[in-house]
Parts: structure tokens; sequence; C-alpha cells
């Protein structure tokens, strides 16, 4: 008898305890990119292709996608912008809320009209950004984006290599994903969405 109140009350315990842990379990933020939690870039000054002067706080309010690149890209650039592409299709009426900005490693090539021709023909609403080819080292150095310039048979012909992954900033303004070129839209979409969800 003393045996079986004993196993009574152990499942009762084990029984009260699971509702929560499972409304911690729900309550932790669940996300397929790798989460950061550092400043990068947050205050440092571009242009984009339209000419207007920008800083990330212009997009408060919104998840901002931050992707570096050249319009020269053979690979990584284009299937980035394709996918960020997807993603503002999956996200529906929610992509009102989201901002992809491509930033050029390569303005002495990449235009302001160049920019302005390659991003929006992904999505209208997608913004190229640059500083000059003198601050552009300082630029990837704030945002901790790795590039190299590799000469081609011609002085025009260089390619640049760089860092494939994603930044997303949340609506607060804050850095909180880095997103690896892997991920899917769906991935990509699941959490853009969870950010917002975040921001009430």
């Amino acid at each position: 008898m003393k045996n079986f109140l004993l196993l009574a009350l152990l499942a009762f315990l084990a029984a009260c305890g699971a509702p929560e842990d499972a409304t911690t379990a729900a309550a932790a933020p669940s996300f397929h990119a790798k989460e950061v939690q550092a400043h990068y870039g947050e205050g440092f000054a571009m242009t984009d292709h339209l000419g207007q002067r920008r800083t990330l706080a212009d997009w408060r309010g919104k998840v901002v996608l931050v992707f570096f690149g050249y319009t020269h890209c053979p690979d990584a650039c284009p299937s980035a912008l394709y996918r960020f592409s997807q993603v503002m299709e999956l996200l529906g009426r929610e992509a009102e809320q989201v901002q992809v900005l491509f930033i050029t490693l390569d303005p002495a090539r990449d235009t302001p009209e160049i920019l302005g021709n390659y991003a929006p023909a992904f999505n209208p609403a997608f913004l190229g950004l640059y500083v000059s080819p003198e601050r552009t080292p300082e630029m990837a150095r704030a945002f901790h984006v790795f590039y190299q310039v590799t000469p081609g048979q011609t002085p025009d012909r260089y390619s640049v290599d760089h860092s494939v992954s994603t930044y997303a900033y949340d609506p607060a303004g804050h850095l909180r994903l880095e997103i690896p070129h892997t991920a899917t839209p769906d991935e990509v979409a699941d959490d853009v969405r969870q950010l917002l969800l975040e921001s009430g």
C-alpha cells in the first residue's frame, strides 16, 4: 500500500511539472539562423541608389535583412537576392514590415544607376546602398564583413571574394540573427515572422 501511494505521489508531481516545462519551452524563441548579440553597423551612414543618405535607424519598426556583395558577383549575390524575393512572397502582407538592403563592396563599378537596376530587379522594394571606395574598408569593418579583391586578366575584370551570410535586425534596430547562405526561403520567412511577433 505504501509503495502504491508513493508511486501515485510521484506521478502527480510529474504531471504538475509538465505544463510549466511546456510553457517555458513555448515561450523561448526558436530560430533557424544563428542568434547573435552585437551592434554591427548601427549608426553607420551610407547612400542608397536613389541618392538618399541612410542609416539602419531609417527602418526602425521593420525587420531589416542586410546582404553584402557586388553586382558582378556570378552566383552568391543573385541567389541570395532571389531567395529574399521568395521570402517576401511567402510573407504576404507581412512583407511590408521587411526591408532588404544590398550593400555593395565594389562601389568603383557599382554606381547608383547600376545598383538601382540590380537590387530592385529582384523586388521593387529592395534597396542598393554604397559608400565611397575610400570608405568601403571602414564600412566592412563596422559590419564585421570579410571581403578581398582578386585581380583578373584586365584591371576592370577583378572579382571580390566576400562573406555570404545575411544579417537580420529586429524592428527595434538590434542585430539578432546571422542567416547562413544555405537557409531556405521557408526558414528565413519563419525567422522573420518570429522577429515581427516579438515586436508585438
